[in-house]
Order: C-alpha cells, then structure tokens, then sequence
C-alpha cells in the first residue's frame, strides 16, 4: 500500500468515526468515548490514537460543523432572489447538519474565551447579511436586528433537530416549520394604525 492509498485510507476512516460520533452524540450527548468507539466499530485505542480525548473529538466535530455550514449558505445562494426564499433554502440545507450544531451549541468550551474558532464568525456574518438583505428590500422587520435573527434561527434549527429526534415532530416538516415561524416573526407588515385610547 503506497503512502497515498494509506492517508487516503486513514481519512476515510476518520471520517466514518467523525459521522459515527455526530450520529451518538447527537442522540446522547453524554456518550463516553468507550460508547463512541463501539458506535465507529472500533477499539478504544484505535479512536484514542486519532482523538487524543473528548475535547480532539469535540473540536473536530466543530470542524465538520462549521464545513457542513458553509457548503450549505454556499449551497442555498443566499444572495439570490427574495431574501424569505434564501432563508428557507438555507434552513432545507442545513437540515441534515441541524441536529450536529445543536449538540455543538451545547459544548460550552467551544464558545468561551480566546479560542473560538472563526468559522463561526464567518458563518454568523454571512447569516446575518442574509437577514439585512431582506430588512434593506423591506421584506423583514426592521425593529429586529440581523445578530438577534441569525440567533433565534440557529435555536429554531436546534430545537427542531431535537424534536425530530425525539420523535414530536416529523422530519418532512422540518424546514416548513423553522421557516413560518421564524418568516412569520420577521416579515415587516404594512403599518397599521395605531388605536385610539
């Protein structure tokens, strides 16, 4: 085996054992790396020399998060079109990451001090353009800031991938929900007149 088909080999595998743990973990956060290496179909020492230790696996699946992020806003287009329509493409493609950010959401060390990975700048501000877009066209709320959308939207994702999970809600309805609610929210109505007292 040359030392190509061999990396090749070893980056498959770590991607089998990162899918594998986002798939556990997601379910139970609390999983120990003994449960993790038994869901990847390997030993623990076999996962130990790939992820030193919970905080290696956690930081690698922030990795595959923040790519899974990406590929979806650059999937969705979200400077095409109504900015309602972006939203909703973008929620429809960052349904099969949703239940892995919500697990992320939770990993408090991943969001404290220094060390924050700028992916998630990165992802927050092009959210968040995707929402002042809509508010400059008059389609959302202006009385909402864009930060404030872009986090009820990442909770609304979480939420929903929990429910889904939990088996309360149907997957097919994963999107149509996230969307209405928020969109319902967020869209600017025509200003009414204000009651008389």
């Amino acid at each position: 085996m040359s030392h190509m088909d061999y990396a090749r080999l070893m980056a498959v595998d770590r991607d089998h054992v990162l899918r594998s743990a986002a798939a556990l973990l997601t379910r139970k956060s609390t999983a120990t790396m003994d449960e993790v290496a038994k869901s990847a179909g390997i030993s623990r020492a076999t996962l130990h020399r790939q992820f030193a230790g919970r905080d290696a696996l956690v930081r690698a699946l922030e990795a595959l998060g923040i790519a899974e992020c990406e590929a979806a806003l650059d999937a969705a287009r979200p400077d095409e079109g109504p900015a309602s329509d972006a939203v909703r493409r973008l929620v429809r493609e960052l349904e099969s990451a949703a239940a892995l950010l919500a697990f992320l959401y939770t990993e408090n060390q991943l969001f404290e001090g220094g060390a924050q990975n700028p992916g998630w700048t990165r992802i927050d501000e092009r959210v968040a353009d995707l929402f002042k877009r809509g508010q400059a066209a008059g389609e959302f709320r202006i009385d909402l800031t864009p930060a404030w959308l872009t986090e009820a939207l990442y909770g609304l994702l979480g939420s929903g991938a929990w429910a889904v999970s939990e088996g309360r809600v149907a997957s097919r309805d994963f999107t149509f929900m996230i969307t209405e609610l928020l969109l319902g929210g967020a869209l600017r109505h025509p200003a009414r007149p204000r009651e008389e007292s």
